[in-house]
């Protein structure tokens, strides 16, 4: 295990592994480009040992920190976070499978610190040349069934226009109602002060949740399209789609129907369950049948 950097970083790395060898190196070798500042960087390792994530941390300069157990992607990153030197108030949470665009760090900063109220930034995350919609609207009852029910069968549908936010293709500085947790910057002390994910949530939603989490303390998440990152694929969970798209489900109800908890609202509880059950079975079976 490394013993960490001798400096004191105003920025922190932290990511978690998952047998993620393969593409660790070039996300922790892209870090240097994206920033003319010094960062201090962790690896969380949720399929620890890995000896050969390990060297490639060590390598790189970064912490290597097994974790005991596999606790899902959001209890790795804050125990990640937790072992950052205590100066450290900026993080960047990033997904292994990631490489940073040149600046990109110290864009997302400079937007970070412009305002006292911002309590995340995120970048254009780059998918297949693409770029992905990582800045969305916080799911609402009506985004959240509509969505569910038509985005596979009727692509340019309002709801899930409006949930992703698809309208707005200008690459402009925005306010989002979260940020994806593919990569984004985050305020330690906000984080910390929320508890950082909730890891209730093993895989999914747990960006949405924090992003939410952060509005309600008067917070802003906000969309800098300045920096960009690639993001090459969910490399970890491509060996079993149905039952990650299952998991992805089940946050979802979760996280709805904790939005909707009041005891009058168990109508809305059924329709969600009942949208989002019907729209997990039929992406289910067509990843069965592929």
């Amino acid at each position: 295990m490394s013993a960490g950097p001798s400096y004191t970083p105003a920025v922190g790395v932290v990511t978690v592994s998952y047998g993620s060898a393969e593409v660790l190196d070039q996300f922790l070798a892209s870090v240097a480009g994206a920033t003319s500042g010094a960062v201090a960087m962790v690896v969380a390792d949720n399929k620890a040992p890995d000896r050969e994530a390990e060297r490639i941390a060590d390598r790189a300069g970064a912490h290597y920190l097994p974790l005991p157990r596999n606790g899902g992607y959001g209890a790795g990153m804050n125990s990640a976070v937790a072992v950052l030197p205590a100066e450290v108030e900026w993080v960047l949470i990033s997904n292994p499978d990631v490489s940073l665009g040149a600046g990109a760090i110290d864009a997302l900063l400079a937007c970070a610190v412009s305002d006292p109220t911002i309590g995340a930034v995120g970048p254009a995350i780059i998918t297949d040349n693409v770029v992905y919609p990582s800045a969305r609207s916080i799911p609402s009852l009506r985004t959240g069934v509509g969505h569910a029910l038509f985005a596979n069968i009727w692509v340019a549908n309002p709801w899930t226009r409006s949930y992703r936010r698809d309208s707005e293709s200008e690459p402009v500085r925005r306010e989002a109602g979260w940020l994806s947790g593919a990569c984004l910057l985050v305020r330690r002390s906000a984080f910390v002060k929320l508890g950082g994910f909730d890891a209730k949530y093993f895989m999914y939603f747990e960006d949405v949740d924090l992003g939410y989490r952060l509005g309600n303390e008067g917070l802003k998440n906000i969309y800098e399209p300045a920096a960009t990152v690639v993001h090459l694929g969910a490399h970890s969970t491509d060996a079993d789609s149905a039952r990650m798209i299952e998991a992805h489900h089940q946050s979802a109800r979760r996280f709805l129907s904790r939005k909707y908890a009041g005891w009058h609202l168990w109508p809305v509880r059924v329709i969600l369950t009942v949208g989002l059950s019907i729209r997990s079975a039929t992406l289910r079976r067509r990843a069965t049948h592929h």
